[in-house]
């Protein structure tokens, strides 16, 4: 669900289990957050946008994968 974010995670080369690690929760949990099965609580977002300040929280957040820019031109 969050696959911006996941991707994200990937070219920092954090995997999920670190990434549950640094929110202080279980494995699957992390697991179940990143496919929107649970919520994340604000304190984890926090932790995410400062892991990731490189990244626009709305943008990391989204729920969909922002995958073409609805401008570029089909050629």
């Amino acid at each position: 669900m969050f696959d911006n974010l996941r991707m994200a995670l990937q070219q920092k080369g954090i995997t999920i289990k670190r990434y549950a690690e640094i929110l202080g929760i279980g494995e699957k949990t992390a697991q179940n957050k990143l496919t929107g099965k649970t919520d994340f609580t604000y304190p984890e977002f926090r932790k995410t946008c400062t892991l990731l300040f490189e990244y626009n929280a709305d943008y990391l957040f989204t729920e969909t994968a922002i995958k073409k820019n609805p401008c570029d031109r089909v050629s």
